[in-house]
């Protein structure tokens, strides 16, 4: 059976480079925006995962109801302050979904530009629509809001094709210490690190960021990034950490532990040792493995 059509449209969004000139243009300014810290708190560092998604739900969830209420008679009032909720909390989930397409890939840039399209629409159609409840035009401010949240179900599609087919907010980590053998691995002489400079090595095919102090501490890292993929073995180092080099995320080399945004989840850290001049490494044991075993 072939794709469906649906998948196909998509697909073809992802390639289509009509607006990459108008992207480049909002993202430059979206970066610029003087946010300081209240980047990672739109990025939802603070979370542990994107804190878009969770916005999204007070307005979605808001027009649906008054959707809802709009299916029977003379609760116009009501559906109209269940708008009114909905308009008001679409302001700060867009600024959190634009502070996060800033840092994507083209191909999902593109999908997520029609999804901000599709999304603003479906508020010029509420705003309407709330008007003319205002106006006691209530027949035409129901027809108006059905019309958004239709258009609003559609921005929700593309929405699921970024989340999950395009994993634009999934921890690109995760999998890590599922797939790394148990056990310590020995990647090389400690000769082959270089003090303050990173290294990559792989174990069990897995990339692994290698660091070497210069008073000898050996520090690892799964090497790509927990928010793209990006290859943090060609980012900077310096105090203490490792900066990526495609959308600038920052990560403590000792733990993993995410200093800056836009990743939300921390990098997966090696425990690490020196063995007869070599460099060994291993995933840490959960404390319950250890007492199963002492047992």
């Amino acid at each position: 059976m072939g794709q469906n059509r649906m998948l196909r449209l998509l697909d073809g969004l992802e390639r289509q480079p009509r607006a990459d000139a108008v992207i480049d243009a909002i993202s430059r300014g979206v970066r610029a925006l003087p946010l300081g810290g209240g980047r990672d708190v739109l990025h939802g560092r603070w979370l542990g995962h994107p804190v878009h998604p969770l916005l999204v739900q007070v307005p979605i969830g808001s027009w649906l109801s008054a959707a809802v209420l709009d299916l029977g008679p003379g609760r116009s009032r009501e559906a109209g302050l269940l708008i009114g909720v909905g308009l008001a909390a679409a302001a700060p989930a867009a600024l959190a979904g634009a502070v996060d397409w800033a840092e994507l890939h083209r191909p999902q840039q593109r999908v997520g530009l029609v999804h901000a399209l599709a999304n603003t629409t479906a508020v010029g159609l509420y705003a309407a629509s709330l008007a003319c409840r205002v106006k006691g035009r209530a027949g035409a401010g129901r027809g108006l809001g059905f019309l958004g949240l239709t258009v609003a179900a559609t921005g929700g599609v593309l929405g699921g094709h970024l989340a999950y087919r395009q994993a634009s907010g999934a921890n690109h980590a995760e999998e890590v210490p599922h797939v790394v053998s148990p056990g310590w691995h020995r990647i090389g002489a400690v000769a082959e690190f270089p003090a303050g400079q990173a290294v990559r090595r792989s174990v069990d095919d897995v990339p692994v960021l290698v660091v070497r102090e210069s008073g000898g501490a050996v520090h690892a890292l799964a090497e790509r990034c927990s928010h793209l993929a990006g290859p943090l073995s060609e980012g900077t180092v310096a105090d203490g950490c490792v900066r990526c080099p495609w959308h600038g995320s920052v990560f403590r080399l000792s733990d993993g532990w995410n200093v800056r945004g836009p990743a939300t989840s921390p990098q997966p850290a090696f425990e690490t040792r020196i063995v007869d001049g070599h460099v060994e490494v291993r995933l840490p044991v959960p404390d319950r493995e250890t007492s199963s075993r002492q047992g």
